[in-house]
């Protein structure tokens, strides 16, 4: 039964919504250059989506005012474990600066590609150079890629591909897999970790966010920092008593990179499916909210075509009593609850109002194909058993 609920979803027409492959960035319409089937171009990504979420320091304060005017925010002067940044403290009674090492050459060529008009399909590679690359020359270049790249790469050409997998066993595409999805367990004896690792890639809306989530560097933190024991604390809970359906875990030693999974409530377009998510938590954290993004695509009226989360206690009402697990549990009830008044997806939220059954058969296709990856296999993996 299993396999023939696989088979049917390799063959399925997702849908005309936001299709799997953007003709377009979904922002400047490929006006900045091409997107390469993600929802957003290079350029655009690198200007609104920024690497580092500690860069906006100056609004990093709470606005929740009581009816005496008080934000609550303030802690009892002398207090030692108020957590303050590195740079604040580097900066003594500056003004509050993010203080960094710019990166002179790839701002000026972001700058340069937002000044003039790029064709969507240039491509300035001459006729025939692929194919006349010594074989030696690529093997060189292929062991300084990273694991997107090198799936990338192995999709240029067949002569690529049977070069890169002479040279990639499955042992490191189940290596690499461990690293980009630490909480992936599938329930079937994989016979093709590259295969599992290709369906895991092209679930995710956005590579270049799922790339920048191995690579961004972590600040100094201090040990008896406020941020530390709560953060600290947080995960102690996530794992001895976890919510129903959701894991979490940090991906570095000072807790600043996260990734969490979902599973889709019982009874709702999302069930059986296993959601990716990415938590990027700032500096200044918990006075100010975390970055929260879907690693897998879902059709959602309130989940944007790159991953973006349109929930309010995160970005708008976020409080000092919310924890990283009451936020996946939001996130978790949104999934039954969708609020299409205001939304990321205007035109799935008015699928949703006006054909409910049409909005929960695509939903549904989306979390077979996307969400199923530990439980539905992708081809040449066979089933323990079967």
């Amino acid at each position: 039964q299993i396999s023939k609920m696989a088979t049917s979803v390799n063959k399925v027409d997702v849908s005309d919504f936001l299709l799997e492959e953007y003709k377009a960035c979904m922002l400047c319409n490929a006006f900045y250059g091409p997107n390469f089937g993600q929802p957003v171009c290079s350029s655009c990504h690198y200007f609104i989506y920024p690497e580092d979420v500690n860069i906006p320091e100056d609004n990093c304060f709470l606005m929740q005012k009581t009816d005496s005017g008080d934000s609550g925010n303030e802690e009892p002067k002398g207090e030692e474990d108020f957590y303050e940044s590195e740079e604040k403290r580097n900066l003594g009674s500056q003004p509050s600066h993010y203080a960094s090492s710019p990166k002179t050459d790839k701002l000026v060529d972001r700058i340069k590609s937002l000044t003039v008009y790029q064709e969507q399909n240039k491509c300035n590679v001459p006729d025939g150079l692929v194919d006349s690359i010594p074989p030696e020359v690529l093997l060189s270049v292929f062991k300084y890629l990273d694991d997107i790249s090198l799936w990338t790469a192995g999709n240029v050409c067949s002569r690529w591909r049977q070069l890169l997998s002479g040279e990639t066993t499955d042992e490191k595409w189940q290596h690499f897999i461990s690293l980009r999805w630490p909480l992936f367990r599938p329930f079937y004896k994989v016979t093709s970790w590259k295969s599992v690792y290709t369906k895991l890639l092209e679930s995710a809306p956005c590579r270049h966010c799922l790339e920048s989530m191995m690579l961004q560097s972590t600040p100094p933190i201090e040990e008896n920092s406020w941020r530390h024991r709560r953060l600290r604390s947080e995960l102690k809970t996530l794992k001895t008593d976890p919510p129903e359906g959701i894991q979490a875990t940090p991906l570095d030693r000072h807790c600043c990179h996260w990734q969490a999974s979902i599973t889709g409530p019982e009874g709702s377009a999302y069930q059986g499916g296993l959601f990716y998510l990415y938590l990027q938590i700032p500096h200044s954290y918990p006075m100010r909210p975390p970055v929260v993004r879907f690693l897998t695509k879902i059709f959602h009226p309130n989940v944007s075509r790159h991953g973006d989360i349109g929930l309010d206690s995160i970005y708008h009402n976020w409080s000092l009593a919310l924890t990283i697990s009451k936020v996946l549990i939001s996130v978790q009830s949104l999934l039954t609850d969708p609020y299409c008044n205001v939304c990321m997806e205007s035109s799935v939220a008015r699928l949703y109002k006006e054909d409910y059954k049409e909005y929960s058969r695509i939903a549904r296709l989306w979390t077979w194909k996307y969400a199923m990856h530990d439980f539905i296999r992708p081809h040449h993996v066979t089933l323990t058993g079967s």
